[in-house]
């Protein structure tokens, strides 16, 4: 995570935290790195993704699938901050070089309301989290995190007016029906 970034609040890095179980989350700095990050991309249970578009790295290092094995799980590494946060993360994080980075065919626009982006290609990291989660075979996660950003989005504006949230509204009545409650 950029610096900054956990205080914002139209962070949605913290809404993968609540919907997937195996999530881990570690500050980003130039200068050093956090050795329980280090520790886990070396882990063997785990195979490690760097997800970022394949545009900006060099052609044998971009892969658009995981590899599924009953010994290791895919452990997908998402740079959470604004896209020239996570750009900066990016070039500047030499302990990440030798992952395979995963680029996202997504085929869809972002619906991320909150911060405005150059792109509209450009995801926010809980729809980041979401298309790796549908990539993995993770549908219900995905679909989850997809209805929790929705149900985020409209409290957030909804705040931001000084309005109360329509608790009944169809983003929330989707994840009502998504957790089963």
């Amino acid at each position: 995570m950029a610096d900054t970034e956990p205080l914002k609040p139209s962070n949605t890095g913290w809404l993968v935290a609540d919907v997937v179980p195996d999530t881990f989350a570690f500050g980003w700095a130039r200068c050093e790195v956090d050795p329980a990050l280090l520790d886990l991309l070396a882990d063997p249970q785990w195979e490690p993704y760097l997800v970022f578009p394949g545009e900006f790295v060099a052609p044998e290092r971009v892969v658009t699938s995981v590899r599924t094995s009953a010994k290791k799980q895919p452990l997908f590494v998402i740079l959470d901050g604004t896209w020239p946060e996570a750009s900066k993360m990016f070039r500047k994080s030499p302990y990440l070089n030798h992952l395979p980075v995963l680029s996202l065919q997504a085929g869809q626009l972002s619906r991320y309301k909150l911060r405005r982006s150059q792109q509209d290609a450009h995801f926010c990291t809980v729809e980041v989290a979401a298309l790796c989660m549908a990539l993995n075979g993770q549908e219900q996660a995905a679909l989850t995190l997809e209805a929790y950003l929705d149900v985020f989005t409209h409290h957030y504006l909804q705040a931001r007016q000084q309005l109360a949230a329509d608790l009944q509204s169809a983003a929330h009545q989707r994840l009502r029906s998504l957790q089963g409650v």
